[in-house]
């Protein structure tokens, strides 16, 4: 996976390099460039492994440390999310068919939705903390996010640690849809880091 989407970013788009979580070398491009791709050929390894299918396929366009646009493939369902802040959220299914996602917030209860691999202690406190009933909803990889922007949950609080590519290409898409991801103190997640390591976040639906 990772040497077929660098061999097909080298030749869409030769000028922007590619970030890869298969690549150490690579992880130094963003000292020295503002765009660049970003991608994560496998997210889910434990989800692989079990065979759940929940494994997905990430790339992300970097520039300016925001991340600009997503895609999104979970191979086992041939589906292909993407999207972008300004360019809305879209899904296209095994026969090609495209359609728009949106959130769609519900107010109660709050659908909260958690890893299948980390649902730690710090997570659990989290959802207990929260005022309304709630119900959880457990997923793998990335599709914490796009499970928000297709409208099925509402909260997806990440208080364990994950890798700038773990996350943005499915935040570009969120955002697409109209949701938002926040480090806890709601400042923005940013990418480009000298540490490849997020700080704990919330993504939801507005």
């Amino acid at each position: 996976a990772h040497h077929v989407l660098v061999n097909g970013l080298s030749q869409l788009t030769p000028d922007i390099p590619v970030v890869s979580e298969e690549d150490p070398d690579s992880l130094r491009i963003p000292e020295t460039h503002q765009r660049y791709w970003l991608i994560d050929p496998l997210d889910g390894t434990k989800e692989f492994i079990n065979r759940n299918d929940e494994f997905t396929c990430n790339l992300a366009l970097i520039d300016s440390h925001k991340t600009m646009y997503g895609f999104v493939s979970v191979p086992v369902v041939g589906s292909i999310y993407h999207g972008g802040g300004q360019h809305g959220a879209y899904r296209i299914n095994r026969t090609g068919e495209e359609t728009r996602i949106q959130c769609q917030r519900q107010r109660t209860p709050t659908r909260v939705i958690a890893s299948k691999s980390h649902l730690n202690p710090e997570t659990t406190a989290f959802i207990e903390a929260i005022e309304t009933p709630v119900e959880l909803i457990q997923a793998g990889s990335s599709l914490k996010f796009l499970r928000i922007a297709e409208g099925l949950a509402d909260i997806y609080a990440r208080l364990a640690p994950t890798c700038e590519w773990d996350t943005a290409a499915a935040q570009a898409i969120l955002e697409g849809a109209g949701g938002s991801v926040k480090k806890i103190d709601g400042s923005a997640v940013t990418y480009g880091k000298s540490e490849i390591l997020n700080p704990h976040f919330i993504a939801a639906a507005l």
